[in-house]
Order: C-alpha cells, then sequence, then structure tokens
C-alpha cells in the first residue's frame, strides 16, 4: 500500500545564497524513508540539486477522506527495453493513494514496469463528463447493477442452524 507524502527540501545555504529556495514534491511511496529517496532522485534530474548539497525541511504525510468512489487520471512516464514513454490512465478508486497502487500494479502487469521505472506526473480527480476511457464510462452508469450467480438462499441457511451439518448446503 502507497502513502502521498509531501518533502520539502532545499539547497544548502552558502555565502552566496543564505536563504535557498524551497522545493517542494507530492509523492507516493510506502513509506517516508523511500519518499525521501525519490524527492532526491526528481530534485537532482530538475533541478541540479543533489542530497550531498541539500538537506530535507519537512515530511509530511498527507491524508485524504475516503467517503465515495471518484474517477482519478493519472498521467505517468515510463521507461520500457525500448525508450522512454508518456501515458494517460483512469481509475476508479476512493482514494488517490488507492488509484495510485492500483497504477503501479497496473503497469507491472501489463507493461512489465517496475516501481522504479515509473514516474507519476500527475494525479487529478476527473469529472464524469470528461471521462476518456469507455472501461471507465461503462462503470459511471447510476442504473449499474452486477449478477448475483451463487447466491445463498434464506431458507437453505435458516433451515440447518447446526455449525455442522451432514449435508452441503445448495447455492444455486
Amino acid at each position: 500500500m502507497l502513502h502521498e507524502y509531501q518533502v520539502v527540501g532545499r539547497k544548502l545555504p552558502s555565502e552566496k545564497d543564505a536563504n535557498p529556495r524551497l522545493f517542494r514534491m507530492r509523492l507516493f511511496a510506502p513509506n517516508p524513508v523511500i519518499a525521501k529517496s525519490r524527492f532526491w532522485y526528481f530534485l537532482k534530474k530538475v533541478n541540479k540539486v543533489k542530497k550531498m548539497s541539500g538537506e530535507i525541511v519537512n515530511v509530511s504525510e498527507i491524508f485524504e477522506k475516503k467517503n465515495q468512489v471518484k474517477t482519478y487520471g493519472i498521467w505517468l512516464r515510463y521507461d520500457s527495453r525500448s525508450g522512454t514513454h508518456n501515458m494517460y490512465k483512469e481509475y476508479r478508486q476512493l482514494s488517490r493513494t488507492d488509484a495510485v497502487t492500483n497504477c503501479y500494479q497496473d503497469m507491472a502487469a501489463r507493461h512489465r514496469v517496475r516501481f522504479g521505472s515509473v514516474q507519476i506526473i500527475r494525479v487529478a480527480e476527473v469529472k464524469s463528463a470528461d471521462v476518456r476511457r469507455p472501461y471507465v464510462k461503462q462503470l459511471i452508469q447510476n442504473d449499474l447493477s452486477f449478477p448475483i450467480p451463487h447466491r445463498i438462499t434464506v431458507k437453505e441457511s435458516k433451515k440447518n442452524n447446526s455449525t455442522f451439518v451432514a449435508k452441503r448446503p445448495s447455492t444455486f
């Protein structure tokens, strides 16, 4: 299970720059140690600040209320055997962390991409009218129902009140 962390860091103060600029990133990682590691990985690429010449100011976990299902759009970049690819995916989940966890599992299953090769660029909530993927559109309908092929009838369960019975219940 992944968590969402906000990591704030900066370059170490020097004589030239006594008050260096702060950099803030929202990262998805299983624990704060990996979140800090990913922070330095991205900061080194984008802003030319290394761990040796910088410091972490704050690491805090971002919590979200899990009250209803939403559609999340995830923009990501990943490295495959043939090159670097950009991708957009949509997921129906209760929270951002659940959607990103699902995305990492999906990328590992469909594209054989490891955790370190995937870079989450952006995660945003998508309105129902703006959903692009047909496999997510079919889940947005108001009158959605699922068949129950294996139901246990009430009569069967009430007839056998004992825990141990000689005959198995019929569920068809």
